[in-house]
């Protein structure tokens, strides 16, 4: 028996990721949590909580090499749901051939945006004897999808907003952001952190990217997330390459009554500390929990009221 998800959200015009970080002082977005269980019902469920919250939707690509549900699958159930996808793809599980068809795939199915990376490479204790692919860079990745939006064989080509991933860190005076400038130039609009707890670290990482004149060609996208402990806040420090959480801030966690609320209120306050750094476009939100805990994020937050 074929389920029915087609339970309509809005009726409203899609709005879509890329005009809200072009138009709006503070875009946001949070990704879905998946895994092999998830279902269409649950993935509607998560969306209807984050929707009216968010300009669009991330969909993550088996991170951490946890299989879950096809991201292409889940992108056409949240264009069912008038919902904008961004569909976050990585060069680890996948040779040209298969890229290229979830490209083509994402296309028909009217995906608008794109977060375009190479992968993390599995963790040293990864059960599985999956193995690593990389047929492919980032950057022709990001050229095969480029390349889909200028083919003149198409009668109706896509028009992607193209991102990739970033970290953020101290820079020298001297620094040159090279590798951002490389994808700028392969078609990348927007570039998205690695999760970041350490505002004025944030502060100086985009300062970098201004006096690089870097911000007149991509937008720049801060990861944060609700984080419940502080033994989830250790372990995002300790195993997520390029993620950055402040002692104070697990200590914090540690320290609180109720680690959840605090957690929330973290998250809330670094999104309006990150919505007056001059040169960042807005958020992306990860669900280390629930849904609830990233509606409720930015609900207390107050961004939503002038984003």
């Amino acid at each position: 028996m074929i389920r029915d998800y087609r339970i309509v959200v809005t009726d409203h015009p899609l709005k879509t990721f890329q005009e809200a970080v072009r138009t709006k002082d503070f875009a946001l977005s949070a990704e879905l949590k998946l895994d092999s269980r998830s279902t269409a019902v649950s993935i509607v469920d998560q969306a209807r909580i984050l929707a009216s919250m968010v300009d669009a939707i991330q969909i993550t690509d088996n991170p951490g090499g946890r299989v879950h549900i096809s991201p292409l699958v889940v992108a056409g159930i949240l264009l069912n749901q008038n919902i904008d996808p961004v569909l976050q793809m990585t060069c680890r599980d996948r040779n040209r051939i298969a890229l290229r068809s979830d490209l083509l795939g994402a296309a028909e199915l009217g995906v608008t945006s794109l977060l375009l990376t190479r992968g993390k490479k599995f963790p040293r204790d990864f059960p599985s004897k999956a193995a690593p692919v990389y047929d492919w860079g980032t950057r022709r990745l990001i050229a095969a999808a480029q390349a889909l939006q200028t083919d003149p064989d198409n009668p109706n080509p896509p028009h992607f907003f193209i991102g990739s991933a970033a970290t953020a860190f101290n820079p020298a005076r001297d620094w040159e952001p090279k590798k951002m400038a490389a994808k700028a130039d392969a078609g990348v609009k927007f570039i998205q952190t690695q999760l970041c707890f350490d505002i004025e670290l944030i502060k100086r990482y985009v300062a970098g990217l201004v006096a690089a004149k870097l911000l007149e060609r991509v937008n720049v996208i801060i990861g944060i997330a609700p984080i419940p402990s502080a033994e989830v806040g250790e372990w995002l420090a300790s195993n997520l390459r390029g993620t950055v959480v402040p002692k104070a801030l697990i200590e914090r966690l540690r320290g609180a009554a109720d680690p959840k609320r605090e957690g929330i209120d973290i998250c809330a306050e670094m999104l309006q500390e990150l919505r007056e750094v001059p040169g960042v476009s807005g958020a992306n939100l990860t669900l280390l929990d629930d849904a609830d805990s990233v509606a409720e994020s930015i609900e207390i937050s107050g961004v939503r009221e002038t984003a």
